[in-house]
């Protein structure tokens, strides 16, 4: 209301002041122009005055219409306010009725009770005078007191007890050496047939398929400069033959073939091939496999259900989709073996997720960064002790390959599952895991010695190509090099036929023109 008064003391005060200005303007004409002027002037005040009068009536059945709405509006919603207190008034003195009832019937209840229990006391006195009676009787018969008595009759209890009790431990001692085999055998049989995915075998070659030859050409570059450029920045081998439409990305790093995959198809998509740009592509690409495995580490936790792992424990997960363990995908084989882990723990009544936890992780020392000397068990044990896993996953994961001590249940689970995993038929295959650990025991010669800076085994390891810095390797010592390599390889490693080693020096001048 408050409102609505000052708009219309804000109207009338506008309409005095339009009649003041009438006023003064009419006196001005007057002393002007005369009486024709007057007129009009007089005219025009009336028409000015009559507007902001029916302005301010207008506003003022507005806001007292809006008032009226908003004391209607609040009136509604007091008496529904009302209704519910009337309601919950009810509601309350219904249940206050019933309470008095319910408290009536148990002081009834109450009395009869006492009642009884004062007759039980009487019944229990009375029957506490006769059993006294009873034991002098016996005891004057038995020549013997009544602590005589049951002293003889406990001991011959307890011999009795113990004769019954070895018995029974014997039968089931028996029983479970008959049935332990048996029931672990059931165990394993239900867990595999409920976690029976399929098995995929890594191989050492990626097809990269192209639109048509003339994208060979353009891919090889003048005189190679295009193909050396991207083998030398990816260090896989790039085989163009007469395979139509095909390109053949050959290495034992899946990682690395990803990478020459991802880059070949941008390069070939934008149409701009050569060298700056392929190392330009081949960065870019990295730093996206690089999210990408973050990403499935994630999705892995996720689809698995387990939640809390430190960033460094999702990242090497997702590494593990690009390494494989005896041709076996890493990935894949870690994620069965934390579905069988989860399966044999609620068969055992063990904790499942405690389980699928360790086995998930059980592998991850094959995956680490770190140069390391240690087993991949004991490696992955490490791992999750420095990023604060529980003390029974950091001993599941290194005694999965009985290295260290069982100390929990859930490390033979871990050991049988892993087992289980790969014993599966087509899951594994020897050849590949020899084969790349061959191809990289190679590299580490080679990367051994100082000045190299980057080892690439190609051509299925029957060559290496050793990059070397410009600035600690000279030409004549790069030759020397070569043949210090190849003859510690001839020296250390078993390979069939005849490995090349080609050292390579490039020296770059970079510049600005600004």
């Amino acid at each position: 209301m408050n409102t609505s008064i000052i708009i219309i003391i804000t109207g009338i005060s506008s309409a005095l002041a339009a009649l003041g200005c009438y006023t003064l303007v009419r006196n001005v004409i007057l002393k002007k122009k005369g009486s024709q002027i007057i007129r009009d002037a007089e005219i025009q005040g009336e028409n000015i005055k009559k507007e902001k009068i029916f302005q301010a009536k207008e506003k003022f059945l507005q806001l007292k219409s809006e008032h009226e709405k908003e004391v209607n509006e609040k009136n509604f919603q007091i008496q529904q306010f009302e209704n519910k207190l009337k309601q919950r008034e009810m509601q309350i003195n219904q249940q206050a009725s019933e309470v008095q009832k319910k408290q009536k019937e148990a002081d009834t209840i109450r009395e009869n009770l006492k009642a009884q229990l004062d007759i039980v006391n009487k019944k229990s006195d009375e029957y506490e005078k006769l059993r006294v009676q009873a034991i002098e009787k016996i005891e004057s018969i038995a020549g013997m007191s009544a602590a005589e008595a049951k002293e003889q009759l406990v001991e011959s209890m307890k011999a009795e007890a113990r004769t019954q009790a070895m018995s029974y431990i014997n039968d089931v001692m028996d029983e479970a050496r008959l049935t332990a085999s048996k029931e672990a055998k059931r165990i394993v049989i239900n867990t595999i047939q409920r976690i029976a995915p399929e098995t995929a075998i890594e191989n050492a070659v990626t097809v990269f398929h192209i639109d048509s030859d003339e994208v060979k050409g353009r891919i090889i570059g003048r005189e190679g400069r295009n193909i050396r450029a991207l083998e030398a920045a990816t260090g896989v081998e790039i085989v163009v033959d007469d395979t139509p439409e095909a390109i053949l990305l050959s290495a034992f790093d899946p990682v690395r073939r990803e990478v020459a995959r991802l880059a070949l198809h941008q390069l070939v998509t934008d149409g701009r091939i050569h060298p700056a740009r392929i190392e330009e592509v081949v960065a870019k690409v990295q730093k996206q496999l690089e999210d990408e495995i973050m990403e499935t580490g994630k999705r892995t936790c996720i689809d698995l259900g387990i939640h809390g792992l430190h960033v460094e424990l999702i990242r090497l997960i997702g590494r593990m989709k690009y390494r494989s363990s005896y041709g076996q995908n890493l990935l894949q084989h870690s994620r069965e073996v934390a579905n069988i882990c989860a399966t044999m723990a609620s068969e055992l009544g063990l904790n499942p997720k405690v389980a699928k936890r360790a086995g998930l992780l059980h592998d991850i020392g094959k995956v680490s960064e770190e140069d390391s000397e240690l087993p991949h068990a004991i490696l992955g044990m490490k791992l999750a002790e420095k990023y604060k896993e529980k003390p029974e996953i950091c001993n599941a994961i290194g005694s999965h390959h009985e290295e260290v001590e069982m100390t929990s249940l859930i490390s033979p689970i871990v050991l049988v599952s892993d087992a289980i995993s790969g014993a599966r038929p087509g899951a594994r295959r020897e050849v590949i895991e020899s084969y790349i650990k061959r191809l990289k025991d190679m590299e580490g010669i080679a990367l051994s010695h100082p000045g190299v800076t980057k080892t690439y085994a190609i051509q299925a390891g029957r060559e290496l190509r050793v990059i070397v810095g410009a600035d600690q390797v000279s030409d004549a010592e790069s030759e020397v090099l070569s043949n210090e390599i190849a003859k510690k390889i001839q020296d250390e490693m078993v390979y069939p036929g005849q490995v090349k080693i080609t050292v390579i020096r490039e020296t770059r001048s970079v510049a600005f023109a600004k």
